[in-house]
C-alpha cells in the first residue's frame, strides 16, 4: 500500500496501544497451526470469570485475496474476505455472520500519498454507511469519521481528528461521541533499541465534566521481553511484562490494583499464544 496519512483508526495508535494493547484480567489460550498449503487455523479460548468462551480460525491465502472463517461457541459463523490492491491503494473487504442476515457489509479502503479513505455500506435494505476520510502527509494528518442510519435519516456518528508526527513523538486530538469527549493523546519513543517509549491520554466528557489522565510507558529488558506499565488518575495502577517464548509465540501476564482500595484483590490476566 502507499505510505500517507493511513486511516482514521490510525490518529492516535501509536498511545492507545502503549496505553491499552494486551492489558486483560482473563484467561486466554491460543495455538495456530499451518498446514502444508498454507492454510492457517487457530483455536482459542478465554475464561471471562466462570464464562468459558472458544472459537476457532481458519485463515486461507490465494494471491491477493485473504479469507477468514471463524466459528464461536454460539455457533455463529464469521467470514471475511479481504482482496488487496484490485487496483494500485485500493483495498474490499467483504464480510457477514451466519445467521444474521443482516450482518452483511461491504468496504472499501484507499490509500494515498495524501489522502486515506474507508467506506462501508450494510448489505440491508435500510443500511448504516459508514465514512472516514484523512488529509494530509505521514507528518500531520486532518480527519473525519461518520455514520448515517438511512432508515432513520440521522447521524449515529461523528468524529474529528488531528495528528502530528516527527521521528519519535506523535501528538493526536480527537472530539468523540458527536463532540461531547476531548481526547488528546502522546506518543514519545525514548530509545527505539529497547523499545522504551513513554505515552499519556487524557479524556474529557463535557456532558459529566469528568476527565481522566492516563499515563504509561513502556521497555524492552531483552529482545524477548518487553514491560509495560500504566497508572490514571483514578488510583488504577497496571503493569504487564510479555515474553517471546517461540518466533511469533508469546507469554503475557498482567495485573491491575485499585490504590484507593488496596483491600481489594487484583485483577490478573494470563495470555499464551502460540504459533507453530
Amino acid at each position: 500500500m502507499v505510505k500517507g496519512p493511513g486511516l482514521y483508526s490510525d490518529i492516535g495508535k501509536k498511545a492507545r496501544d502503549l496505553l491499552y494493547k494486551d492489558y486483560q484480567s482473563d484467561h486466554k489460550f491460543s495455538l495456530t497451526t499451518y498446514t502444508s498449503n498454507n492454510v492457517a487455523i487457530t483455536s482459542s479460548g478465554t475464561k471471562k470469570g466462570d464464562l468459558l468462551l472458544a472459537d476457532i480460525n481458519t485463515q486461507l491465502k490465494n494471491r491477493n485475496v485473504t479469507t477468514d472463517i471463524k466459528m464461536d461457541t454460539n455457533s455463529k459463523l464469521f467470514t471475511t474476505v479481504t482482496v488487496d490492491e484490485p487496483a494500485p491503494g485500493l483495498k474490499t473487504i467483504f464480510s457477514f455472520v451466519v445467521p444474521d442476515q443482516k450482518s452483511g457489509k461491504v468496504e472499501l479502503q484507499y490509500f494515498h500519498d495524501h489522502a486515506g479513505i474507508s467506506t462501508s455500506i450494510g448489505l440491508t435494505a435500510n443500511p448504516i454507511v459508514k465514512f472516514s476520510g484523512v488529509l494530509g502527509s505521514s507528518a500531520v494528518a486532518l480527519g473525519t469519521d461518520v455514520a448515517f442510519d438511512t432508515a432513520t435519516g440521522n447521524f449515529t456518528m461523528y468524529n474529528a481528528g488531528l495528528s502530528y508526527s516527527n521521528a519519535d513523538l506523535i501528538a493526536s486530538l480527537n472530539l468523540n461521541d458527536k463532540g461531547d469527549t476531548l481526547v488528546a493523546s502522546y506518543f514519545h519513543s525514548v530509545s527505539p533499541l529497547t523499545s522504551t517509549a513513554v505515552g499519556a491520554e487524557l479524556s474529557h466528557s463535557f456532558s459529566n465534566n469528568e476527565s481522566t489522565l492516563t499515563i504509561g510507558t513502556q521497555h524492552a529488558l531483552d529482545p524477548l521481553t518487553l514491560l509495560k506499565g500504566r497508572l490514571n488518575n483514578y488510583g488504577k495502577a497496571s503493569a504487564l511484562i510479555q515474553h517471546q517464548v517461540r518466533p511469533k509465540s508469546f507469554f503475557t501476564i498482567s495485573g491491575e490494583v485499585d490504590t484507593r482500595a488496596i483491600d481489594k484483590s487484583a485483577k490478573v490476566g494470563l495470555s499464551l499464544a502460540l504459533k507453530q
